[in-house]
């Protein structure tokens, strides 16, 4: 097996002796071999079971000259928007193009298309017509069937029919794509693959279809937003691979899109196997001359620990993609990978993370999951911890001992999601007291998103005094550990369910905390989400109870400044929330208001107390402010 990056050019293919590649690669990220990148694991996967990948990173989809590389490959092309969904790269939730791009040469943006795996898949097709054609990634992977699409607002067909492509392989993909590979080396043609686990495939007929749900068609959801929420709720209960049945979406009489059941998950010795591939773990040096590639800096010196999460948030698309059943790597396979780390010459002696989406889990939430699977009509920790919950910490802090003593290691951080649920239902401490020891460095971020009770149910999240009671226990452990250390909260505004009445409930918890948060993550309805779903339709496609949704950017805008109300340039904006919820009780002097009274600012020194506010610093009444404006300015 060579030990170098796989060829990206023909010259890199001659210079292996190859004449030609099995599998072309099209990525709408610039090539990074790490495992952090999903291009990197599916190419060394192949790779490992003997497969010649060749990888041409960001194509130019304005010239089908630029798959043509390696030509024609010998069984197929593998194509993938990237390590992100495209649309979410490239806007933010206010749909602006962003300014930078982590997963291209340079942080430049502009190199791959909106939407690209239908791009990069006609494409393909463009010029060869007949030649395999296999998505993958995160962007196939959650618009695998019908899906609302926020960019354009409204429901598109699934993206296996918008490219031209042939198959989709949904989910992490490791199973399916060797599964893909080794019947189109059998000689089955690609049309006929249609029984491989995690894969999606298109018919014209439902005769080798068995045990299989019909979902509402494609022309009846886009007509009644109600039969797409059962749609979508079907298609959520049917994520894990134990109990899932076959879905059917029609598109019209005569064509089908067949979505087969989840692939089961990889065992931790399979785990451990993909992370021991041959990564060269950065990117390829073609791309010094540009500055590198950005995002690497994140995950060069981390640790994948875990996949899969049981957290259940609704609007996280893990369980479309991932699923709830958790996988970990085993201690010996991860202090392998530190060692690597260590060795490296740019290495300081920080770890920076150990973790995945929800760092603190490292088994399945019960023992029912290794057989069994998931429960279709329950979550494990919401709305509250199920009874069968075997909450635990003890693998991961006997992993993180190990981790924190090898030879040259300094300080190992967590900085993936902790869920702080289930650090309260470990009846042990000792987890959360050396994570507020060893792991964290002055803050920890966590993320209770709300404060509304109401509004985290919508949410998946749990009641609001969870979060209180780990909030008072970290305050307790820090003192105990003679440490000064801060709880910094993510919060999320325009959620679905979230009034004007619940955003001022947000600011009020703001206001006692004495903090304002720097940056606001508005919602933002990616594809494949329970709240994307609630977004669209109005509807909690859990029980088809109506939902109230903040969708007028202008509403989003008050709810987005009530939470950072100190900032004097949302002054106007945060007087037209408290008026439209009737609470101008929060206009005033006094230490609960969130402003002050607009004709202060008209005499001239409004925007002084607002700035004053704004840094913390506390102004006083009429009498008093001019003293201490006049302090302020001494102190500047």
């Amino acid at each position: 097996m060579n030990s170098g990056f796989l060829p990206v050019c023909r010259r890199e293919m001659e210079e292996r002796g190859w004449e030609s590649v099995d599998f072309v690669y099209v990525s709408g990220d610039a090539y990074v071999d790490h495992p952090s990148f999903g291009h990197a694991i599916i190419t060394r996967v192949l790779e490992a079971h003997g497969y010649r990948v060749g990888i041409i990173p960001q194509p130019d989809w304005k010239n089908p000259s630029s798959i043509t590389e390696f030509g024609e490959p010998r069984l197929g092309f593998l194509v993938s928007a990237g390590n992100m969904d495209s649309m979410v790269n490239h806007y933010s939730v206010s749909k602006k193009r962003r300014k930078t791009d982590a997963f291209s040469p340079g942080g430049v943006t502009g190199r791959r298309p909106d939407y690209a795996v239908v791009v990069y898949g006609n494409l393909i097709r463009q010029v060869y017509k007949k030649t395999p054609v296999i998505l993958g990634g995160i962007e196939a992977s959650l618009r695998r069937l019908a899906h609302y699409d926020y960019w354009s607002d409204r429901l598109k067909r699934s993206v296996l029919l918008d490219s031209s492509a042939d198959i989709i392989s949904y989910g992490m993909g490791e199973r399916s794509i060797v599964e893909i590979a080794e019947a189109l080396e059998s000689g089955i043609a690609v049309n006929d693959i249609t029984f491989v686990p995690g894969t999606v495939y298109k018919t014209k007929n439902l005769d080798s279809v068995y045990d299989g749900i019909m979902l509402p068609g494609y022309d009846e959801m886009k007509a009644d937003r109600l039969s797409y929420a059962r749609s979508f709720y079907t298609q959520y209960c049917n994520t894990d691979p134990f109990s899932a049945k076959r879905l059917i979406e029609p598109y019209g009489e005569h064509l089908f899109v067949v979505q087969n059941m989840p692939s089961m998950p990889l065992s931790q010795e399979e785990m451990d196997s993909v992370y021991s591939l041959p990564y060269m773990r950065t990117y390829h040096p073609s791309y010094e001359k540009d500055g590198g590639v950005p995002a690497i800096a994140e995950v060069k010196f981390s640790l994948v620990s875990n996949r899969g999460c049981f957290g259940g948030c609704n609007f996280c698309a893990l369980t479309f993609h991932q699923g709830r059943i958790l996988q970990a790597r085993s201690h010996e396979s991860l202090i392998e990978e530190a060692e690597t780390l260590i060795k490296e010459p740019d290495f300081k002696g920080y770890i920076h993370d150990v973790g995945g989406p929800t760092a603190n889990f490292r088994h399945p939430s019960c023992q029912k999951q290794l057989s069994h699977g998931v429960c279709k009509d329950r979550q494990c920790l919401f709305p509250k911890p199920c009874p069968n919950l075997k909450a635990s910490h003890q693998d991961y802090v006997n992993l993180l001992r190990k981790l924190r003593n090898l030879p040259g290691v300094k300080k190992v951080f967590i900085r993936s999601g902790i869920r702080f649920d289930y650090v309260m239902e470990d009846p042990d401490d000792t987890f959360f007291l050396e994570l507020c020891e060893h792991h964290i460095s002055g803050q920890l971020k966590v993320a209770p998103e709300h404060v509304s009770d109401g509004v985290l149910r919508k949410m998946g999240k749990p009641a609001n005094r969870v979060y209180q009671a780990f909030g008072k226990k970290y305050q307790e452990l820090n003192k105990k550990l003679n440490k000064k250390q801060y709880l910094v909260p993510y919060l999320m505004s325009s959620h679905p369910g979230s009034t004007m009445r619940e955003a001022v409930e947000l600011a009020e918890y703001i206001r006692d905390l004495k903090y304002m948060p720097e940056q606001v993550q508005d919602f933002y309805p990616t594809p494949s989400t329970i709240s994307t779903c609630m977004y669209y339709t109005g509807l909690d496609p859990r029980d088809m109870t109506p939902v109230y949704v903040p969708k007028n950017p202008h509403e989003k805008a008050l709810q987005r400044a009530l939470i950072q109300y100190r900032d004097p340039k949302n002054y106007d904006l945060v007087m037209e929330a408290l008026k439209l919820a009737g609470r101008l009780d929060l206009v005033g002097y006094d230490s609960r208001c969130l402003i002050r009274p607009k004709q202060e600012r008209t005499r001239g020194f409004g925007v002084h107390a607002d700035a004053a506010r704004a840094k913390g610093v506390c102004v006083g009444g009429p009498k008093k402010k001019k003293k201490t404006i006049r302090n302020i300015h001494k102190k500047k």
